[in-house]
């Protein structure tokens, strides 16, 4: 819930932006950018472009780390198939995981999302069935009651679940994107609570039959846990080519950011190149952290603690605070500052230990 009214108030704030502005949109940096120039803190505003950076340092971390995940899961399933296949004797993880970087730097040359965004549906109605075949496949493989389970088990595998469930379900750097896309701006609170209570919805149900049914020996991807079967196969592999797509839709958008501080140091001429090179650098440079750290459970449980708790709690209380500081008045409306509180003091609760738990994992892990 506090991360639907994170996203809530972000949008709240831009909207409020945009009539003071005169502006009929603005991207989450340029937001945070605007804030601080206009905003009721004189000291802070020639520091707002150290804002703005810091926004896109986090948007960009946030995606890039997201690419690991994804380079991750691809070679997993890869490894799984061909294994229990009896086509290879078993390997590391880390060698499938070095052998994605070709195939991962041609997909990440595709410059234009109009090639890659069909795909993103596809990858919704395979996440649905993902779903379903979890609840079916996790049910029949319980062996106890789910209430034999313990509720917490330590507080690191706490901020670590806390971490993972911040992950999948944030979503804050596309917030502003559709909003400003939309034809009726003013309907996204319905938007943001029907979206939001299905993507919750099919997180709960994959969580809970994945963990009912799997237990601790449960892995990640969840259709690794599915049984050896013609159905189970084709939905791992489809899985493996939708992540595959994923993977340069969620490079497209970090690397223009990239792109855009960087492309200033060359010669305009030359951009067709250099652009190609530094695509290929950053991708085999995210492949070798995926090797480094090919932990995806503790990696996206790091994203999810660092990453989303400054996206998606700490920089939009404050954003709102700065946007309704005199609106009515902090008198008046002394709830608002508590709120502020609030939300503000669990992002920085999870923040501090959730990334100092899932950073321990990373770098303990044996995987």
């Amino acid at each position: 819930m506090m991360l639907i009214h994170s996203k809530y108030i972000l949008v709240d704030s831009a909207q409020i932006m945009y009539g003071r502005l005169h502006m009929s949109s603005l991207s989450y940096p340029d937001l945070a950018e605007a804030v601080l120039k206009t905003g009721p803190f004189p000291k802070l505003t020639k520091r707002a472009h150290i804002f703005r950076y810091l926004v896109d340092a986090t948007i960009c971390i946030n995606l890039f780390g997201s690419c690991c995940v994804y380079s991750v899961i691809i070679a997993r399933t890869i490894k799984q198939i061909l294994e229990n296949a009896y086509l290879v004797g078993e390997e590391s993880i880390r060698i499938y995981i070095a052998c994605m970087i070709i195939p991962l730097v041609l997909i990440a040359m595709i410059l234009s999302l109009k090639y890659l965004a069909p795909f993103s549906i596809v990858g919704n109605i395979l996440l649905l069935i993902v779903a379903f075949s979890t609840i079916y496949y996790g049910s029949k493989a319980a062996t106890k009651s789910p209430a034999e389970f313990p509720l917490i088990k330590d507080a690191e595998g706490f901020f670590g679940f806390l971490g993972v469930c911040v992950f999948s379900m944030e979503g804050m750097g596309v917030v502003l994107p559709i909003e400003n896309h939309m034809r009726e701006p003013k309907k996204f609170p319905r938007v943001l609570c029907m979206g939001m209570s299905v993507v919750i919805g099919i997180v709960a149900a994959i969580g809970f039959f994945g963990y009912w049914g799997y237990g601790e020996d449960s892995v990640t991807p969840i259709t690794m846990n599915f049984p050896w079967a013609i159905f189970p196969i084709i939905l791992r592999s489809s899985l493996a080519l939708v992540v595959y797509v994923t993977f340069a839709l969620n490079f497209w958008a970090p690397f223009n950011l990239v792109w855009y501080y960087i492309k200033v140091r060359h010669n305009p001429d030359k951009f067709w190149c250099v652009e190609r090179i530094y695509r290929a650098l950053i991708v085999i440079g995210l492949i070798l952290l995926a090797i480094a750290f090919p932990n995806i459970n503790a990696f996206m449980g790091f994203l999810g603690s660092f990453c989303i708790s400054l996206m998606g709690f700490l920089f939009p209380s404050f954003i709102e605070l700065a946007v309704k500081w005199n609106d009515p008045g902090l008198g008046a409306c002394k709830w608002r500052l508590y709120k502020f509180g609030a939300v503000f003091g669990f992002g920085v609760f999870l923040c501090i230990l959730g990334t100092y738990s899932n950073v321990k994992s990373l770098v303990t892990s044996k995987e």
